[in-house]
């Protein structure tokens, strides 16, 4: 029986801990893709000054 109690606690262990793993995955990949968009904006942001500074002195 003790035997049978160790096995469950292991595999309930090792689901956990691959939950886990998954979980900080995805949160990594969330914030990588937070800031990509938030670089994308402000890099458009920046390239619209650009050219409306430009159309400006023409």
């Amino acid at each position: 029986m003790g035997r049978l109690v160790l096995r469950v606690a292991a595999g309930v262990a090792v689901v956990i801990a691959l939950f886990w793993l998954l979980s900080v995955i995805v949160g990594l990949l969330v914030w990588g893709v937070m800031i990509a968009l938030v670089v994308g904006v402000v890099l458009l942001g920046l390239r619209m000054l650009r050219s409306e500074s430009s159309d400006r002195r023409r």
